[in-house]
């Protein structure tokens, strides 16, 4: 597709302001929105990039917009889309900065939006399901004619499977990922719980299953599942299966675009505090809410690249429908969401149940997250995204081989919180406030810690700390005197109880 191309599209109703022969003609790779001043790093080449012009005001130096443009121009760029809808027109700065600078500029009234101009490319650049010859396909001819017409349409996934089984009868029939989130079902198709469908996909007995092809990884593969064994015949099935191909695919191109939006949405939020503008243009990018509250959630996954920690957490979060959400990378590699919470949400801990879900699909890889406490306005989500890196380092304690969700409302106790210190602070907290008997070397050494570990937990009772060792009173007091001396604590106090407790969790 070209920019020419979209120009003549005219239910879009875009007017060109600048732009000349071969750069008309330049190939489009894809479509980004934004409205961050300087979207360099977030775009790819060849790509479309939509502005609200939001980072613009009247009052600004011509120099902002010339700096806007230059950086399109440095990412290639294709052309620039620009909205009326916040200023009424296009600033006249705008155009002589791309005129300067050999960026085709686009004028979008404010009656289309930008998901119509983003749908437009998609559709143009994913082509229609009739390329074959007659002969090669099972699926009647209507019943092409009208999923062809659904996905031109931007039809659901819903609607497209309920007419895609129609001639046969509707048959129970679902669209589900790896972890048994329902995409979709037809009309005759009963609700089925993730857990179970996640169940069902993996049991030959359960009906017929086929995974539906693209670049999904392990996390976020689609299938279609019928229930019963023979309610479709294979060939029909599989054209159906390309016709979500087709869907999935468009859908993935969307996804793309805002994860880099998503991306620059995290980087603002790592950097510190930043301004309320800037955030709140950025989160319109990312399509949330600029109203708290938010949570932010991180995750990890042990040896291995960002791009699968990120489709395992939107995966996971896809099966809260009720919180929208931004997904995407933090500068430093890790996997990030935004997502705004419901007013009434609890601990923000639904993300435990669905986490073994996820972990079944690929059980050899350990995967982490955290998840911070509500922050009620985008100002806060610096401090939350602190929040939530603490949490992920306490599920990584915690399990560092397995799969853990932990929420910063989780770490109520000593233990749960000291695991999220760095592994090294608490080795060095622990050997400094045990001294000699964090070594461990000596049978003295090892039998006094076990005396305290007792004593401590006996709540400082001398007779039940003798109790529970099979020991003389005498001999309980005789070894808590070598530890105070041992260690120049004084177990009499509750500053030196609490110090020593701390110590042997950080060992």
């Amino acid at each position: 597709m070209h920019v020419r191309d979209l120009l003549q599209v005219d239910a879009l109703d875009l007017t060109l302001l600048w732009g000349e022969g071969p750069l008309l003609d330049r190939e489009v790779s894809g479509v980004t929105a934004t409205d961050l001043e300087d979207p360099a790093r977030f775009l790819q080449p060849g790509e479309l990039v939509l502005s609200g012009l939001v980072w613009w005001t009247p009052e600004a130096d011509p120099a902002k917009a010339d700096r806007f443009v230059t950086a399109l121009r440095s990412a290639g760029a294709t052309a620039l889309l620009a909205g009326e809808e916040t200023h009424g027109t296009v600033p006249d700065v705008l155009v002589d900065a791309c005129r300067a600078h050999g960026i085709v500029l686009v004028a979008v009234p404010a009656h289309t939006t930008f998901r119509a101009v983003t749908e437009a490319v998609y559709l143009r650049q994913w082509g229609d399901l009739s390329r074959r010859p007659l002969a090669h396909h099972a699926l009647p001819e209507n019943v092409r004619t009208e999923l062809a017409g659904l996905l031109a349409g931007d039809a659901t996934p819903d609607a497209l499977l309920d007419r895609a089984f129609a001639h046969l009868g509707g048959p129970p029939c679902y669209l589900l990922t790896a972890t048994g989130r329902e995409v979709a079902r037809t009309p005759a198709a009963p609700h089925l719980p993730a857990p179970r469908a996640a169940r069902d996909l993996l049991s030959a007995a359960a009906g017929t299953t086929l995974r539906i092809d693209g670049d999904a990884g392990p996390y976020d593969s689609w299938f279609l599942h019928l229930r019963g064994p023979a309610d479709a015949p294979p060939r029909v099935l599989h054209e159906i299966a390309e016709v979500f191909a087709q869907y999935r695919h468009h859908s993935e191109l969307r996804q793309a675009a805002g994860r880099r939006a998503a991306d620059a949405l995290a980087a603002l939020a790592d950097a510190g505090p930043a301004d309320g503008a800037e955030l709140h243009a950025a989160l319109h990018a990312c399509g949330l809410p600029t109203t708290g509250p938010y949570r932010v959630v991180v995750a990890t996954l042990s040896g291995e690249e960002s791009g699968p920690a990120v489709s395992a957490l939107a995966e996971a979060l896809g099966h809260s429908p009720a919180e929208p959400f931004a997904a995407g990378r933090l500068p430093g590699g890790e996997a990030v969401a935004v997502v705004r919470a419901s007013p009434d949400d609890g601990d923000g801990t639904s993300l435990a149940g669905i986490w073994p879900l996820l972990h079944a699909c690929r059980p050899q890889a350990p995967l982490h997250a955290g998840v911070s406490g509500p922050v009620p306005t985008a100002g806060g989500l610096n401090a939350a995204l602190g929040q939530a890196r603490y949490a992920l380092a306490a599920a990584r304690a915690a399990d560092p081989e397995g799969a853990r969700v932990t929420a910063v409302d989780d770490l109520s106790t000593l233990g749960a919180l000291l695991a999220g210190v760095p592994a090294e602070v608490r080795g060095a907290f622990s050997s400094r406030v045990l001294g000699p008997l964090a070594s461990r070397g000596s049978a003295s050494h090892r039998m006094l810690l076990e005396t305290l570990e007792v004593f401590l937990a006996q709540h400082g009772s001398w007779a039940r700390t003798a109790e529970a060792l099979h020991l003389h009173v005498n001999t309980v007091h005789y070894r808590i005197q070598r530890i105070e001396t041992l260690t120049g604590r004084d177990l009499s106090r509750l500053d030196d109880k609490l110090d020593l407790h701390a110590a042997l969790l950080c060992r």
